[in-house]
């Protein structure tokens, strides 16, 4: 069994889907008459859809509506599930950790639909070790909860794994749980943000970490 775990974000990180749930958000919010900029949904895609909620309508709202803001933007962004791009070099980079002793799991806050047409984007299963997503009862990011329950299915502690997510929220994440993350500017999150947020090093793309895989954390783990 492998030794080393390797935890993956997928929206924006192996998938490039940031800005579709953007536009679903921003839709969602506004058929419930809300008027949200897409700048600040941007900057919140990759929390949990009840933390994304409350992080943009604030406790002010009338909480009634979360339930249904949350099951509109499930079917709007549910249009897309059958032609989601996964992002160039995503598969290739999984297999390429696998090959070298990674156990490689994702953790998501997508829902199983949205999770198994992700799955099939990436189209790398059979690498995938397991996959944590918001039907596995875990707490959204920024909390800890996803990052502890894939380190519970990887069966490695903290220091044996390495967390890659595109957003502020994997990194406060993965830092909360006592991970390492390196962080991707595919979601469309600026590089200093991220280094803020706790990120060990940045790449521009899955196709970059694997071309550095040599010089990144991954490979100083594999030193120990």
């Amino acid at each position: 069994m492998a030794t080393r775990a390797a935890l993956f974000d997928v929206d924006g990180t192996l998938v490039d889907t940031n800005h579709l749930h953007v536009t679903c958000w921003w839709e969602a919010f506004r058929q419930a008459g809300h008027t949200v900029p897409m700048s600040e949904i941007h900057r919140s895609v990759g929390l949990g859809a009840d933390e994304l909620i409350t992080h943009l309508l604030g406790d002010e709202r009338d909480p009634d509506q979360d339930a249904w803001i949350s099951a509109a933007h499930t079917t709007l962004y549910g249009t897309y599930l059958g032609r989601l791009p996964a992002l160039e070099g995503a598969g290739d980079l999984l297999r390429s950790l696998d090959d070298r002793g990674w156990r490689v799991v994702l953790a998501t806050s997508a829902g199983e639909a949205e999770l198994t047409a992700l799955r099939r984007a990436i189209d790398a299963d059979e690498v995938i070790s397991a996959a944590i997503g918001s039907n596995g009862g875990a707490t959204g990011k920024p909390l800890p909860d996803p990052v502890h329950r894939a380190l519970e299915l990887a069966g490695v502690p903290a220091e044996r794994a390495v967390f890659v997510g595109d957003t502020v929220w994997d990194m406060e994440a993965a830092g909360r749980a006592g991970v390492r993350a390196v962080a991707l500017l595919s979601g469309g999150v600026p590089r200093d943000a991220l280094e803020a947020a706790g990120a060990a090093a940045v790449y521009e793309d899955p196709t970059e970490l694997l071309a550095r895989l040599d010089s990144s954390l991954f490979a100083e783990l594999e030193g120990h």
